[in-house]
Protein backbone atom coordinates (compact mmCIF):
# COMPACT_ATOMS: atom_id res chain seq x y z
CA UNK A 1 0.00 0.00 0.00
CA UNK A 2 1.38 3.67 -1.09
CA UNK A 3 0.57 5.01 2.30
CA UNK A 4 3.07 2.18 3.95
CA UNK A 5 5.61 3.01 1.49
CA UNK A 6 5.46 6.75 2.54
CA UNK A 7 5.24 6.07 6.18
CA UNK A 8 8.43 3.58 5.95
CA UNK A 9 10.10 6.12 4.04
CA UNK A 10 9.50 8.85 6.70
CA UNK A 11 10.35 6.67 9.49
CA UNK A 12 13.53 6.44 7.76
CA UNK A 13 14.53 9.83 7.66
CA UNK A 14 16.21 9.38 11.16
CA UNK A 15 19.58 11.11 10.77
CA UNK A 16 21.07 14.70 11.22
CA UNK A 17 23.22 16.94 9.01
CA UNK A 18 27.25 17.12 9.49
CA UNK A 19 25.91 19.74 12.14
CA UNK A 20 24.36 19.66 14.82
CA UNK A 21 20.60 21.47 15.48
CA UNK A 22 19.97 23.95 18.41
CA UNK A 23 18.16 21.08 20.69
CA UNK A 24 20.04 20.53 23.50
CA UNK A 25 20.64 16.95 25.48
CA UNK A 26 17.71 18.16 27.71
CA UNK A 27 15.78 18.74 24.70
CA UNK A 28 16.21 15.28 23.53
CA UNK A 29 16.04 13.81 27.06
CA UNK A 30 12.43 15.26 27.84
CA UNK A 31 11.47 14.27 23.92
CA UNK A 32 12.41 10.46 25.03
CA UNK A 33 10.59 10.67 28.81
CA UNK A 34 7.30 12.27 27.06
CA UNK A 35 7.16 9.20 24.73
CA UNK A 36 8.17 6.60 28.12
CA UNK A 37 5.14 8.20 29.97
CA UNK A 38 2.82 8.50 26.69
CA UNK A 39 3.33 4.91 25.85
CA UNK A 40 2.87 3.56 29.58
CA UNK A 41 -0.23 6.10 30.09
CA UNK A 42 -1.87 5.40 26.84
CA UNK A 43 -0.79 2.36 25.08
CA UNK A 44 0.60 -0.38 27.91
CA UNK A 45 -0.98 -3.08 25.99
CA UNK A 46 2.01 -2.99 22.85
CA UNK A 47 4.17 -4.78 25.55
CA UNK A 48 3.26 -8.14 24.14
CA UNK A 49 6.64 -8.92 22.66
CA UNK A 50 8.92 -7.13 24.93
CA UNK A 51 8.15 -5.86 28.36
CA UNK A 52 7.70 -2.36 30.36
CA UNK A 53 10.81 -3.45 32.24
CA UNK A 54 13.09 -3.80 28.59
CA UNK A 55 11.61 -1.04 27.37
CA UNK A 56 11.95 1.38 30.84
CA UNK A 57 15.85 0.05 30.99
CA UNK A 58 16.46 0.95 27.38
CA UNK A 59 14.61 4.17 27.58
CA UNK A 60 16.76 5.34 30.98
CA UNK A 61 19.91 4.05 28.95
CA UNK A 62 20.01 6.04 26.29
CA UNK A 63 18.74 8.89 28.76
CA UNK A 64 22.03 8.62 30.73
CA UNK A 65 24.16 8.34 26.75
CA UNK A 66 22.34 11.67 25.14
CA UNK A 67 24.82 14.24 26.13
CA UNK A 68 27.35 12.03 25.10
CA UNK A 69 25.79 11.27 21.47
CA UNK A 70 25.60 12.92 17.98
CA UNK A 71 22.42 13.70 17.28
CA UNK A 72 21.95 11.21 14.42
CA UNK A 73 22.93 8.89 17.52
CA UNK A 74 20.04 10.10 19.59
CA UNK A 75 17.38 9.39 17.08
CA UNK A 76 18.72 5.85 15.74
CA UNK A 77 18.16 5.28 19.70
CA UNK A 78 14.55 6.97 19.44
CA UNK A 79 14.58 4.19 16.60
CA UNK A 80 15.45 1.39 18.24
CA UNK A 81 13.02 1.67 21.14
CA UNK A 82 9.85 1.92 19.18
CA UNK A 83 11.28 -0.80 17.03
CA UNK A 84 11.34 -3.01 20.04
CA UNK A 85 7.71 -3.36 20.13
CA UNK A 86 8.56 -5.15 16.49
CA UNK A 87 4.82 -3.83 14.99
CA UNK A 88 5.43 -2.47 10.99
CA UNK A 89 2.99 0.13 11.77
CA UNK A 90 4.69 0.99 14.99
CA UNK A 91 7.47 3.62 13.96
CA UNK A 92 9.12 6.90 14.84
CA UNK A 93 9.04 9.82 11.89
CA UNK A 94 11.76 12.47 12.06
CA UNK A 95 10.15 13.78 9.06
CA UNK A 96 9.06 16.80 10.70
CA UNK A 97 11.96 17.51 12.98
CA UNK A 98 15.06 19.58 12.07
CA UNK A 99 17.27 16.55 11.81
CA UNK A 100 17.97 15.82 8.52
CA UNK A 101 18.78 12.49 6.66
CA UNK A 102 20.95 11.17 3.55
CA UNK A 103 20.16 8.33 1.20
CA UNK A 104 22.73 6.67 -1.08
CA UNK A 105 20.98 6.99 -4.99
CA UNK A 106 20.69 3.04 -5.23
CA UNK A 107 17.64 0.48 -4.14
CA UNK A 108 19.09 -2.99 -2.63
CA UNK A 109 16.81 -5.93 -3.25
CA UNK A 110 16.57 -9.06 -1.06
CA UNK A 111 16.63 -11.94 -3.65
CA UNK A 112 16.92 -15.77 -2.54
CA UNK A 113 21.01 -16.12 -3.87
CA UNK A 114 21.69 -12.43 -1.69
CA UNK A 115 20.95 -8.97 -1.98
CA UNK A 116 21.72 -7.08 -5.22
CA UNK A 117 22.10 -4.01 -6.43
CA UNK A 118 18.14 -4.10 -8.51
CA UNK A 119 18.48 -0.26 -9.31
CA UNK A 120 20.54 2.90 -9.35
CA UNK A 121 21.27 5.79 -10.72
CA UNK A 122 23.66 6.58 -13.59
CA UNK A 123 26.45 7.75 -12.25
CA UNK A 124 27.17 4.39 -10.87
CA UNK A 125 26.33 2.19 -13.79
CA UNK A 126 29.35 0.38 -13.28
CA UNK A 127 27.45 -1.39 -9.92
CA UNK A 128 24.12 -2.00 -11.33
CA UNK A 129 23.34 -5.69 -11.12
CA UNK A 130 26.33 -6.17 -8.55
CA UNK A 131 25.71 -8.53 -5.69
CA UNK A 132 26.81 -6.93 -2.41
CA UNK A 133 29.67 -8.44 -0.46
CA UNK A 134 30.56 -6.15 2.17
CA UNK A 135 29.11 -2.80 3.44
CA UNK A 136 32.02 -0.83 5.15
CA UNK A 137 34.33 -3.64 4.78
CA UNK A 138 31.51 -5.53 7.15
CA UNK A 139 29.88 -8.94 5.61
CA UNK A 140 26.10 -7.86 4.65
CA UNK A 141 25.24 -10.85 6.64
CA UNK A 142 26.84 -8.93 9.89
CA UNK A 143 25.88 -4.95 8.97
CA UNK A 144 21.69 -6.32 8.55
CA UNK A 145 22.31 -7.96 11.89
CA UNK A 146 23.44 -4.78 13.15
CA UNK A 147 20.42 -2.48 11.66
CA UNK A 148 18.14 -4.67 12.73
CA UNK A 149 17.48 -3.34 16.26
CA UNK A 150 16.04 -0.03 14.67
CA UNK A 151 13.79 -1.39 11.97
CA UNK A 152 10.41 -1.45 13.37
CA UNK A 153 10.12 -5.64 11.95
CA UNK A 154 6.91 -8.02 12.46
CA UNK A 155 8.79 -10.41 11.10
CA UNK A 156 11.73 -11.73 8.74
CA UNK A 157 9.53 -10.48 5.60
CA UNK A 158 9.26 -7.36 6.48
CA UNK A 159 12.45 -7.17 7.27
CA UNK A 160 13.84 -8.48 3.89
CA UNK A 161 11.07 -5.86 2.19
CA UNK A 162 11.93 -2.55 4.14
CA UNK A 163 15.44 -3.03 6.27
CA UNK A 164 17.22 -3.16 3.35
CA UNK A 165 16.94 1.07 3.00
CA UNK A 166 18.85 1.47 6.18
CA UNK A 167 21.24 -0.21 4.29
CA UNK A 168 21.49 3.18 2.46
CA UNK A 169 21.47 5.46 5.44
CA UNK A 170 25.29 6.94 6.40
CA UNK A 171 24.09 8.16 9.36
CA UNK A 172 22.21 4.96 10.64
CA UNK A 173 24.83 2.68 9.35
CA UNK A 174 27.39 5.07 11.92
CA UNK A 175 25.04 4.82 14.51
CA UNK A 176 24.40 1.17 14.62
CA UNK A 177 28.59 0.16 14.12
CA UNK A 178 28.77 -1.14 10.67
CA UNK A 179 30.53 2.36 9.75
CA UNK A 180 33.47 3.85 11.81
CA UNK A 181 32.89 7.47 11.01
CA UNK A 182 30.69 9.31 9.91
CA UNK A 183 30.58 10.34 6.27
CA UNK A 184 28.77 11.18 3.53
CA UNK A 185 29.86 8.24 1.20
CA UNK A 186 29.84 4.90 1.63
CA UNK A 187 31.89 2.01 0.40
CA UNK A 188 30.19 -1.40 -0.99
CA UNK A 189 32.25 -4.34 -1.87
CA UNK A 190 30.52 -5.60 -4.72
CA UNK A 191 30.35 -8.71 -7.26
CA UNK A 192 29.80 -8.95 -10.55
CA UNK A 193 30.55 -10.92 -14.11
CA UNK A 194 32.77 -13.02 -11.60
CA UNK A 195 35.10 -9.80 -9.87
CA UNK A 196 35.09 -8.59 -7.33
CA UNK A 197 35.70 -4.44 -6.71
CA UNK A 198 34.89 -1.81 -4.32
CA UNK A 199 32.18 1.17 -5.36
CA UNK A 200 32.13 4.06 -3.28
CA UNK A 201 28.51 5.90 -3.36
CA UNK A 202 28.04 9.44 -2.09
CA UNK A 203 24.78 10.06 -0.63
CA UNK A 204 22.17 12.34 -0.93
CA UNK A 205 20.03 15.06 1.05
CA UNK A 206 16.89 12.61 1.53
CA UNK A 207 14.91 15.73 0.55
CA UNK A 208 15.84 15.63 -2.61
CA UNK A 209 15.93 11.74 -3.15
CA UNK A 210 14.14 10.71 -6.18
CA UNK A 211 14.30 6.88 -6.66
CA UNK A 212 11.62 5.99 -9.23
CA UNK A 213 10.38 2.85 -7.49
CA UNK A 214 7.27 0.65 -7.07
CA UNK A 215 6.72 -1.74 -4.73
CA UNK A 216 9.95 -1.99 -4.19
CA UNK A 217 11.32 -2.47 -7.80
CA UNK A 218 13.18 0.49 -10.11
CA UNK A 219 11.77 2.05 -13.10
CA UNK A 220 14.24 3.20 -15.18
CA UNK A 221 13.45 7.13 -15.32
CA UNK A 222 14.84 10.27 -13.79
CA UNK A 223 18.45 9.51 -14.38
CA UNK A 224 17.99 5.46 -12.63
CA UNK A 225 18.77 2.20 -14.46
CA UNK A 226 17.18 -1.08 -13.49
CA UNK A 227 18.20 -4.40 -13.89
CA UNK A 228 15.32 -6.15 -15.05
CA UNK A 229 15.13 -6.92 -19.15
CA UNK A 230 12.64 -4.09 -19.63
CA UNK A 231 12.01 -5.34 -23.36
CA UNK A 232 8.64 -7.48 -21.30
CA UNK A 233 7.42 -7.34 -18.39
CA UNK A 234 6.43 -10.30 -16.19
CA UNK A 235 2.43 -10.64 -14.98
CA UNK A 236 3.29 -9.31 -11.11
CA UNK A 237 4.61 -5.66 -12.69
CA UNK A 238 1.83 -5.18 -15.26
CA UNK A 239 -0.02 -2.18 -15.73
CA UNK A 240 0.92 -1.11 -12.16
CA UNK A 241 -0.42 2.27 -12.47
CA UNK A 242 -3.59 0.32 -11.65
CA UNK A 243 -4.53 -1.11 -8.27
CA UNK A 244 -5.61 -4.29 -9.25
CA UNK A 245 -5.89 -6.03 -12.95
CA UNK A 246 -6.78 -9.80 -14.88
CA UNK A 247 -5.83 -11.51 -17.31
CA UNK A 248 -6.83 -14.85 -18.77
CA UNK A 249 -4.16 -17.52 -19.42
CA UNK A 250 -5.37 -19.99 -22.21
CA UNK A 251 -2.50 -21.99 -22.29
CA UNK A 252 -3.41 -22.78 -18.77
CA UNK A 253 -6.63 -21.99 -18.62
CA UNK A 254 -6.42 -19.70 -15.57
CA UNK A 255 -7.28 -16.36 -14.43
CA UNK A 256 -4.47 -14.70 -12.65
CA UNK A 257 -5.55 -11.08 -10.64
CA UNK A 258 -2.26 -8.98 -9.40
CA UNK A 259 -4.24 -6.87 -6.82
CA UNK A 260 -1.50 -4.45 -4.85
CA UNK A 261 -3.58 -2.50 -2.61
CA UNK A 262 -6.64 -2.68 -0.10
CA UNK A 263 -8.15 0.51 -1.75
CA UNK A 264 -10.75 0.88 -4.67
CA UNK A 265 -8.85 1.87 -8.28
CA UNK A 266 -10.27 5.04 -9.33
CA UNK A 267 -11.19 3.51 -12.40
CA UNK A 268 -13.29 1.12 -10.85
CA UNK A 269 -14.18 -0.19 -7.71
CA UNK A 270 -13.63 -3.90 -5.65
CA UNK A 271 -16.68 -4.75 -6.27
CA UNK A 272 -17.84 -4.26 -9.72
CA UNK A 273 -13.90 -5.60 -10.22
CA UNK A 274 -14.11 -8.77 -8.52
CA UNK A 275 -17.65 -9.21 -10.23
CA UNK A 276 -15.98 -8.76 -13.58
CA UNK A 277 -13.61 -11.53 -12.74
CA UNK A 278 -16.03 -14.14 -11.03
CA UNK A 279 -18.13 -13.83 -13.86
CA UNK A 280 -15.25 -13.91 -16.78
CA UNK A 281 -14.81 -17.01 -14.50
CA UNK A 282 -18.70 -18.47 -14.56
CA UNK A 283 -18.98 -17.98 -18.49
CA UNK A 284 -15.48 -19.14 -19.82
CA UNK A 285 -13.58 -21.92 -20.15
CA UNK A 286 -11.93 -21.35 -16.74
CA UNK A 287 -9.80 -24.31 -14.87
CA UNK A 288 -8.05 -22.43 -12.04
CA UNK A 289 -7.81 -18.45 -10.41
CA UNK A 290 -4.55 -17.33 -9.22
CA UNK A 291 -4.87 -13.87 -7.04
CA UNK A 292 -1.56 -12.49 -6.39
CA UNK A 293 -1.50 -10.29 -3.66
CA UNK A 294 2.86 -10.50 -3.24
CA UNK A 295 3.25 -6.76 -3.57
CA UNK A 296 0.07 -5.77 -1.77
CA UNK A 297 0.64 -3.69 1.60
CA UNK A 298 -3.01 -3.46 2.89
CA UNK A 299 -5.47 -0.34 2.73
CA UNK A 300 -8.77 -0.64 4.18
CA UNK A 301 -9.52 -4.31 5.05
CA UNK A 302 -13.41 -3.05 5.35
CA UNK A 303 -12.88 -3.52 1.55
CA UNK A 304 -11.98 -7.28 1.74
CA UNK A 305 -15.60 -8.74 1.79
CA UNK A 306 -16.40 -8.50 -1.58
CA UNK A 307 -12.67 -10.53 -2.28
CA UNK A 308 -13.83 -12.90 -0.23
CA UNK A 309 -17.51 -13.73 -0.70
CA UNK A 310 -17.25 -13.26 -4.47
CA UNK A 311 -14.53 -16.25 -3.74
CA UNK A 312 -16.87 -18.54 -2.07
CA UNK A 313 -19.62 -18.25 -4.22
CA UNK A 314 -17.70 -18.82 -7.24
CA UNK A 315 -17.71 -23.02 -6.40
CA UNK A 316 -16.00 -23.51 -10.30
CA UNK A 317 -12.83 -21.63 -8.55
CA UNK A 318 -13.03 -22.22 -4.91
CA UNK A 319 -11.73 -26.30 -5.07
CA UNK A 320 -8.66 -27.60 -3.81
CA UNK A 321 -6.04 -27.25 -6.21
CA UNK A 322 -7.96 -24.65 -8.25
CA UNK A 323 -7.62 -21.54 -6.31
CA UNK A 324 -3.60 -20.33 -5.60
CA UNK A 325 -2.77 -17.22 -3.35
CA UNK A 326 0.46 -15.71 -3.99
CA UNK A 327 1.87 -14.17 -0.66
CA UNK A 328 5.19 -12.39 -0.42
CA UNK A 329 7.15 -10.04 1.57
CA UNK A 330 5.18 -6.92 1.18
CA UNK A 331 1.73 -8.83 1.87
CA UNK A 332 0.95 -7.14 4.81
CA UNK A 333 -2.04 -4.84 7.07
CA UNK A 334 -5.33 -5.05 5.80
CA UNK A 335 -3.85 -7.81 3.21
CA UNK A 336 -2.82 -9.75 5.89
CA UNK A 337 -6.58 -9.55 7.33
CA UNK A 338 -7.46 -10.30 3.83
CA UNK A 339 -5.68 -13.63 3.13
CA UNK A 340 -6.22 -14.43 7.03
CA UNK A 341 -9.88 -14.65 6.03
CA UNK A 342 -9.10 -16.37 2.63
CA UNK A 343 -7.20 -18.90 4.95
CA UNK A 344 -10.57 -19.44 7.18
CA UNK A 345 -13.35 -19.81 4.53
CA UNK A 346 -11.71 -20.65 1.64
CA UNK A 347 -9.89 -23.61 -0.54
CA UNK A 348 -6.98 -21.12 -1.24
CA UNK A 349 -3.40 -22.70 -1.68
CA UNK A 350 -1.18 -20.74 -0.57
CA UNK A 351 2.08 -20.17 -2.74
CA UNK A 352 5.44 -17.52 -2.47
CA UNK A 353 7.13 -16.71 0.70
CA UNK A 354 5.63 -15.90 4.59
CA UNK A 355 3.69 -12.54 4.88
CA UNK A 356 5.12 -9.74 6.27
CA UNK A 357 2.44 -9.22 8.98
CA UNK A 358 1.90 -11.29 12.02
CA UNK A 359 -1.43 -13.06 12.14
CA UNK A 360 -2.79 -11.18 14.45
CA UNK A 361 -1.77 -8.14 14.85
CA UNK A 362 -1.52 -4.68 16.31
CA UNK A 363 -2.32 -2.16 13.36
CA UNK A 364 -3.81 1.43 13.39
CA UNK A 365 -1.93 4.23 14.46
CA UNK A 366 -2.09 7.67 16.19
CA UNK A 367 0.98 10.13 15.58
CA UNK A 368 2.29 11.55 18.96
CA UNK A 369 4.27 14.27 18.28
CA UNK A 370 7.29 14.94 20.26
CA UNK A 371 7.50 18.18 21.86
CA UNK A 372 10.73 19.26 21.30
CA UNK A 373 12.17 17.36 18.00
CA UNK A 374 9.04 17.42 16.42
CA UNK A 375 9.84 13.99 15.76
CA UNK A 376 6.50 11.97 15.23
CA UNK A 377 5.88 8.74 17.31
CA UNK A 378 3.01 6.26 14.97
CA UNK A 379 1.81 4.23 17.75
CA UNK A 380 -0.67 1.56 16.79
CA UNK A 381 -3.66 1.29 18.82
CA UNK A 382 -5.80 -1.37 17.44
CA UNK A 383 -5.61 -5.27 17.94
CA UNK A 384 -6.86 -7.40 14.45
CA UNK A 385 -7.30 -10.66 15.45
CA UNK A 386 -8.82 -12.52 12.60
CA UNK A 387 -7.84 -16.19 13.96
CA UNK A 388 -7.69 -17.99 18.04
CA UNK A 389 -4.50 -16.92 19.88
CA UNK A 390 -3.20 -20.09 19.54
CA UNK A 391 -2.80 -19.82 15.45
CA UNK A 392 -1.48 -16.90 16.03
CA UNK A 393 1.95 -17.16 14.62
CA UNK A 394 4.83 -14.64 12.88
CA UNK A 395 3.58 -14.64 9.65
CA UNK A 396 0.97 -16.99 7.29
CA UNK A 397 3.30 -19.18 5.45
CA UNK A 398 2.75 -20.44 2.22
CA UNK A 399 1.91 -24.20 1.72
CA UNK A 400 4.02 -24.15 -1.19
CA UNK A 401 7.44 -22.05 -0.70
CA UNK A 402 8.63 -20.15 -3.64
CA UNK A 403 11.03 -17.56 -4.01
CA UNK A 404 13.09 -15.66 -6.82
CA UNK A 405 16.60 -15.27 -7.58
CA UNK A 406 18.68 -12.58 -8.61
CA UNK A 407 18.52 -13.69 -12.36
CA UNK A 408 14.93 -15.02 -12.12
CA UNK A 409 13.96 -11.43 -11.67
CA UNK A 410 16.67 -9.98 -14.12
CA UNK A 411 15.11 -12.37 -16.61
CA UNK A 412 11.89 -12.24 -16.41
CA UNK A 413 11.03 -15.39 -15.24
CA UNK A 414 8.51 -15.47 -12.18
CA UNK A 415 8.89 -19.12 -9.90
CA UNK A 416 6.11 -18.55 -8.09
CA UNK A 417 3.87 -18.26 -10.69
CA UNK A 418 4.76 -21.26 -12.89
CA UNK A 419 4.73 -23.12 -9.27
CA UNK A 420 0.53 -22.27 -9.31
CA UNK A 421 0.29 -22.71 -12.47
CA UNK A 422 1.71 -26.22 -12.31
CA UNK A 423 0.70 -27.42 -8.91
CA UNK A 424 -0.18 -30.91 -8.93
CA UNK A 425 -1.87 -32.26 -5.59
CA UNK A 426 -0.18 -36.09 -6.80
CA UNK A 427 3.40 -34.81 -5.60
CA UNK A 428 2.61 -32.38 -3.09
CA UNK A 429 1.21 -32.48 0.57
CA UNK A 430 -0.59 -29.42 1.59
CA UNK A 431 -1.43 -30.80 4.81
CA UNK A 432 1.60 -32.71 6.28
CA UNK A 433 0.66 -32.72 9.98
CA UNK A 434 -2.92 -34.64 8.58
CA UNK A 435 -0.96 -36.69 6.51
CA UNK A 436 1.22 -37.91 9.29
CA UNK A 437 -1.77 -38.39 11.38
CA UNK A 438 -3.68 -40.93 8.35
CA UNK A 439 -0.18 -42.95 8.36
CA UNK A 440 0.04 -43.22 12.11
CA UNK A 441 -3.69 -43.86 12.80
CA UNK A 442 -4.06 -46.28 10.14
CA UNK A 443 -0.99 -48.33 11.80
CA UNK A 444 1.62 -47.16 8.61
CA UNK A 445 3.74 -45.78 11.47
CA UNK A 446 6.84 -47.35 9.69
CA UNK A 447 6.62 -44.61 6.98
CA UNK A 448 6.98 -41.57 8.88
CA UNK A 449 10.44 -41.42 9.74
CA UNK A 450 11.47 -41.36 6.08
CA UNK A 451 8.82 -39.43 5.03
CA UNK A 452 8.83 -36.81 7.35
CA UNK A 453 12.74 -36.93 6.34
CA UNK A 454 12.10 -36.03 2.33
CA UNK A 455 9.42 -33.69 3.52
CA UNK A 456 12.43 -31.38 5.89
CA UNK A 457 14.79 -31.71 2.64
CA UNK A 458 11.90 -30.68 0.35
CA UNK A 459 12.85 -26.71 -0.12
CA UNK A 460 8.94 -26.31 -0.81
CA UNK A 461 7.90 -27.44 2.84
CA UNK A 462 10.72 -25.25 4.25
CA UNK A 463 8.47 -22.59 5.94
CA UNK A 464 6.35 -25.65 7.78
CA UNK A 465 7.30 -25.62 11.75
CA UNK A 466 7.86 -29.70 11.72
CA UNK A 467 9.84 -29.46 14.86
CA UNK A 468 6.69 -27.92 16.87
CA UNK A 469 3.76 -30.01 15.00
CA UNK A 470 5.57 -32.43 15.88
CA UNK A 471 5.73 -31.26 19.39
CA UNK A 472 2.37 -30.35 19.25
CA UNK A 473 1.09 -33.22 18.48
CA UNK A 474 2.87 -35.26 21.59
CA UNK A 475 1.40 -32.89 23.91
CA UNK A 476 -2.08 -33.72 22.75
CA UNK A 477 -1.49 -36.81 22.79
CA UNK A 478 -0.22 -37.13 26.11
CA UNK A 479 -2.64 -34.69 27.10
CA UNK A 480 -5.21 -37.38 26.40
CA UNK A 481 -3.76 -40.09 28.25
CA UNK A 482 -2.17 -41.65 25.39
CA UNK A 483 1.27 -41.64 26.92
CA UNK A 484 2.90 -44.57 24.92
CA UNK A 485 2.00 -42.85 21.65
CA UNK A 486 3.55 -39.22 22.53
CA UNK A 487 6.63 -41.21 23.29
CA UNK A 488 6.70 -42.52 19.78
CA UNK A 489 6.40 -38.87 18.47
CA UNK A 490 8.51 -37.05 20.91
CA UNK A 491 11.34 -39.94 20.23
CA UNK A 492 10.10 -39.24 16.07
CA UNK A 493 11.12 -35.27 16.64
CA UNK A 494 14.27 -35.92 18.50
CA UNK A 495 15.90 -38.19 15.48
CA UNK A 496 14.47 -35.33 13.19
CA UNK A 497 15.91 -32.54 15.21
CA UNK A 498 18.68 -33.88 17.53
CA UNK A 499 20.37 -30.64 17.88
CA UNK A 500 17.01 -28.81 19.69
CA UNK A 501 16.74 -29.08 23.54
CA UNK A 502 13.82 -28.54 23.71
CA UNK A 503 12.83 -31.85 21.45
CA UNK A 504 14.42 -34.28 24.69
CA UNK A 505 12.68 -32.06 27.34
CA UNK A 506 9.34 -32.83 25.99
CA UNK A 507 10.17 -36.85 25.39
CA UNK A 508 12.07 -36.58 28.91
CA UNK A 509 8.39 -35.35 29.90
CA UNK A 510 6.11 -38.18 28.42
CA UNK A 511 8.98 -40.80 29.85
CA UNK A 512 8.86 -39.98 33.37
CA UNK A 513 4.53 -39.96 32.71
CA UNK A 514 5.17 -43.43 31.34
CA UNK A 515 7.06 -44.67 33.91
CA UNK A 516 10.52 -44.49 32.64
CA UNK A 517 12.14 -42.14 35.41
CA UNK A 518 15.83 -43.41 34.21
CA UNK A 519 15.12 -42.02 30.65
CA UNK A 520 13.47 -39.03 31.53
CA UNK A 521 16.50 -38.47 33.79
CA UNK A 522 18.53 -39.15 30.78
CA UNK A 523 17.12 -36.58 28.65
CA UNK A 524 16.55 -34.05 31.13
CA UNK A 525 20.11 -34.09 31.42
CA UNK A 526 20.64 -34.07 27.79
CA UNK A 527 18.42 -30.88 27.35
CA UNK A 528 20.15 -29.07 30.48
CA UNK A 529 23.52 -29.54 28.43
CA UNK A 530 22.20 -28.42 25.19
CA UNK A 531 20.74 -25.43 26.61
CA UNK A 532 22.02 -24.40 29.76
CA UNK A 533 21.31 -20.60 29.98
CA UNK A 534 17.96 -21.00 28.30
CA UNK A 535 14.57 -21.76 28.89
CA UNK A 536 14.21 -24.57 28.45
CA UNK A 537 17.53 -26.04 30.37
CA UNK A 538 16.15 -23.72 33.31
CA UNK A 539 12.85 -26.10 32.73
CA UNK A 540 14.98 -29.03 32.59
CA UNK A 541 16.67 -28.51 35.53
CA UNK A 542 13.33 -27.87 37.55
CA UNK A 543 11.84 -31.21 36.22
CA UNK A 544 15.01 -33.04 36.83
CA UNK A 545 14.44 -32.18 40.73
CA UNK A 546 11.51 -33.53 40.55
CA UNK A 547 11.86 -36.42 39.13
CA UNK A 548 14.80 -37.51 41.27
CA UNK A 549 13.17 -36.27 44.34
CA UNK A 550 9.74 -38.67 43.49
CA UNK A 551 12.06 -41.58 41.97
Amino acid sequence: MKNLAVLLIACLSISTTYTQTTLSAADWQADLRFLQQTVHKDYPFLFKKTTAEAFDAAVDKLYAEIPELQEHEITAGFSRIVASFQYGHTAISFRNSPVKSHRLPANLYWFSDGVYIEGIHKDYEQALGAKVLKVEGMPVEEALRAIRPAVPAENDQFFKAYGLYYLGIPEMLHAQGVAKELKNTVTLTLEKDGKVFEQIITAVDAKGYDAPTEYGFTKPENGWLATRDQSTTPYYLKHLDKIYYFEYLPEHKTVYVRHSQIQDDPSEAIPAFYERVFDFIEKNDVERLVLDVRLNGGGNNYKNKPIVTGIIRTEKANQVGKLFVIIGRRTFSACQNLVNELDNYTNAVFVGEPTAENINFYGDTNPVDLPNSKATAYLSFAWWQDKPQWENGDWLAPHLAVDMSFDDYRSNRDPVLDAALNFSSDDFILDPMGYFTELFTTGQMEKIPAEAQRMLKDPAYRFFDFEEEFNNAGYQLMNSGQVESAVYVFQLNTQLFPESANTWDSLAEACWLNGQPDKAIEYYTKAIGMDPDGSTGENARKMLKRVKERR
